[in-house]
């Protein structure tokens, strides 16, 4: 194909334009606030109601955010009639139980990534979403942001020829006091950072054939620190990641074709421009977006909204099976460099 003049334009259609869900919001912390104001400043969504363990909590996050209603139980907030659909914004090791307990109320659901801990608890969400007739998905942003569906395009008209090589990494530096380096709650590199390189790779290559990986504890021991990996995929095309607690990287990714080569900004799962070069570096052209950084999270919660309007009961931008495949992933690598989770080992707890 011949090298094109410009980038394409992102199809995506208005935030503004998705139908007005009532959200209720499962959870406190971090990444519920933020998601909770880019939501109010960015479409017509309603975020109605949260939930916490205790009304104090709930009461305190309302209280800043604006909401209405505060929920001192989890199980109160899905039971909300007010309610159309739940954000399940808790830590990793409750994603499962808090999604189920979201869908056996027949609320649609969005659950922070990862979906769930491990593939066998992923897909337990996907068959009781499908049971349920509810939408359900993984709010990993990075595939409904604007950037992604021009590199959508890119590979779905050939542009880059045969894709051989994709490289990713996702490193970041965190103190002593983080979650992320609690073992109690799921913690380490791969469920936070990881996730992001694995799950492009297997975007852009399909799911690998071959897995190879490495890993290193934080000193101390007590969660992982870094993972380096190199996947095999169909047709000997492969893809190179490396995801890290223990220091700051260019959190870049390059998809690289025998046309042409993409380089994203970094970081490559927020938004941000995009680089395409030709073959032999002839040419170069960009594609460019406001980096908006976590402004951004509400681009799946207009994709939700999108769907559900529709009868839809999930997404192709991130379907179940795709947040179950990279778990599938994650599982193989933890197996490799040794890593269970606290919860795996508990009697009754899907593993």
């Amino acid at each position: 194909m011949t090298f094109p003049s410009s980038m394409p334009a992102s199809r995506l259609p208005d935030p503004m334009a998705a139908p007005a869900l009532r959200w209720g919001v499962l959870g406190t912390g971090w990444i519920a606030e933020r998601f909770t104001g880019s939501l109010r400043r960015n479409t017509r969504q309603q975020v109605v109601a949260v939930g916490s363990r205790s009304v104090g909590s709930a009461r305190d996050f309302a209280d800043r955010a604006g909401i209405g209603r505060a929920h001192g139980s989890y199980a109160d907030l899905v039971a909300d009639p007010e309610v159309d659909i739940v954000y399940v914004a808790t830590p990793h090791n409750l994603h499962h139980g808090h999604a189920l307990l979201a869908l056996d109320a027949g609320k649609h659901v969005l659950v922070e990534k990862p979906i769930a801990l491990n593939a066998v608890q992923a897909t337990e969400i996907a068959t009781r979403s499908a049971e349920r007739g509810v939408y359900c998905a993984e709010a990993l942003w990075t595939f409904y942001l604007p950037r992604y569906d021009v590199i959508r395009q890119l590979l779905d008209d050939g542009v880059l020829g045969e894709v051989r090589t994709v490289l990713a990494d996702h490193g970041e530096w965190f103190p002593d006091t983080h979650r992320i380096l609690r073992h109690d709650l799921a913690g380490g590199a791969l469920l936070d950072l990881g996730t992001y390189p694995l799950a492009l790779a297997a975007w852009v290559l399909g799911e690998p054939e071959q897995v190879v990986a490495i890993g290193q504890d934080v000193p101390g021991g007590e969660v992982h620190g870094q993972v380096s990996a190199v996947l095999r995929h169909a047709g000997g095309t492969q893809s190179a990641i490396n995801t890290t607690i223990m220091a700051d990287t260019p959190n870049r990714a390059v998809i690289a074709g025998t046309g042409a080569t993409l380089v994203t900004d970094g970081p490559f799962f927020f938004p941000g421009g995009l680089t395409l070069t030709s073959a032999g570096k002839k040419s170069t052209i960009r594609y460019t977006e406001p980096a908006i950084g976590h402004e951004g999270l509400f681009v799946s919660a207009v994709e939700a909204a999108r769907r559900v309007a529709t009868g839809e009961a999930g997404t192709p931008l991130r379907p179940l099976a795709a947040s179950v495949a990279t778990l599938e992933l994650v599982d193989e690598v933890r197996r490799q460099i040794g890593v269970t989770f606290l919860e795996e080992s508990a009697p009754g707890v899907p593993r």
